[in-house]
């Protein structure tokens, strides 16, 4: 089910100044994928996704789900937050403590006034997909937080909606957890064909999880993508630093060739992954520090865009050292594999692969 957002903004008022926590969004998320909204805390991806539910009321713009109008403040509709088709499935979870697994599944198709044999096939067959069958009439408050998780999707899942929302429901796991959790929830999403809208400011977790993503920054959606789009060649300075860790490198286009564009930066002459950014223009050079290998060897170095620096510190965070390098008048992150025998104050060099050397607005 497409949902298309267009002019949505909405205004809070504290103190006597505006907050404007939506800036006339206009958004449209495909039918049947995984779409994260991500961003910074405050940029407004929890306020939009509680207006496509309704439990926030925007101040303009339109909200469709599929055909359906659910909200316009031109037309003057409002559909309620029930009759929206969609499932959800909250940051703290909101499971009944006082009801046990089946309940808390059941409670959705029992306020709709369902037969009891129908409500005990489907839960029974919704328990069975996220794996919790058996735990029928296990107390809710006896779960781990996994399992939690799992009940939470469940009845969000069991009245079978248009579409389901996540709004941050791994961040209370512990790290190994969320980690499980998320390839289990991909998993099962997968398996669906549902469109999931799913909010996080985590970036490991809208990369390993999503088809798409939104970043967002002050109410407004600054870029669309897939996850190795908005990793690998984003077109924003901003998206690129959020998006994972990255040296950003002030630079000046000097040439157009062979494919490549050069640039003029604080580590010498670079070509990079081209652009279309006039001759003198200004832009930021990204560079990832897993892109950063050094050499071993003068046959290392061959193919142009070679950088000398000296390594100022090293840290070993057990998969690889950190190490800044000091090159020029930039200090540059780097990962270094384990296996190597650097320390602080070696003198060392690199070559930069131009499809990794990217362009991005000031």
């Amino acid at each position: 089910m497409e949902i298309r957002i267009a002019g949505v903004s909405k205004h809070y008022y504290s103190e006597g100044k505006v907050i404007k926590a939506l800036d006339n969004v206009d958004l449209t998320i495909p039918a049947n994928q995984i779409f994260t909204l991500l961003g910074p805390s405050g940029c407004g991806k929890t306020t939009l996704l509680r207006c496509i539910v309704g439990l926030e009321t925007p101040d303009t713009g339109e909200i469709r789900i599929g055909d359906d109008i659910v909200w316009s403040a031109d037309k003057r509709i409002s559909v309620p937050t029930e009759k929206r088709g969609l499932g959800m499935v909250f940051q703290t979870y909101a499971i009944w403590p006082h009801m046990n697994v089946f309940d808390n599944v059941a409670y959705p198709l029992q306020i709709r006034g369902l037969p009891r044999d129908e409500i005990r096939v489907r839960v029974a067959k919704t328990l069975r997909f996220v794996q919790l069958e058996g735990f029928e009439r296990r107390p809710a408050t006896k779960l781990s937080g996994g399992q939690q998780q799992r009940v939470a999707l469940a009845r969000a899942l069991v009245a079978e909606p248009k579409v389901i929302l996540f709004d941050e429901p791994l961040s209370n796991l512990d790290a190994k957890l969320r980690e499980e959790t998320r390839k289990e929830l991909r998993a099962f999403l997968g398996k669906l064909q549902i469109t999931a809208v799913y909010v996080t400011h985590d970036r490991i977790e809208a990369l390993a999880l999503s088809d798409s993503i939104a970043i967002m920054r002050s109410g407004q959606i600054v870029e669309i993508g897939t996850p190795r789009k908005i990793y690998f060649h984003s077109d924003h300075r901003f998206v690129a630093d959020f998006i994972g860790r990255a040296n950003l490198v002030k630079a000046t286009v000097r040439a157009h060739e062979n494919g490549r564009t050069i640039v003029e930066c604080g580590l010498g002459t670079i070509a990079c992954e081209q652009r279309d950014i006039p001759v003198g223009g200004e832009a930021t050079l990204c560079i990832r520090p897993e892109f950063i290998h050094i050499a071993r060897s003068e046959a290392d170095l061959a193919g142009g865009n070679v950088v000398r620096g000296r390594i100022d510190s090293l840290v070993f965070v057990g998969e690889a050292y950190e190490a800044e390098i000091r090159a020029g008048n930039e200090m540059l992150l780097a990962k270094i594999l384990p296996d190597g025998e650097l320390k602080e104050g070696d003198a060392v060099s690199f070559h930069l692969d131009p499809a990794h050397c990217l362009l991005v607005s000031i």
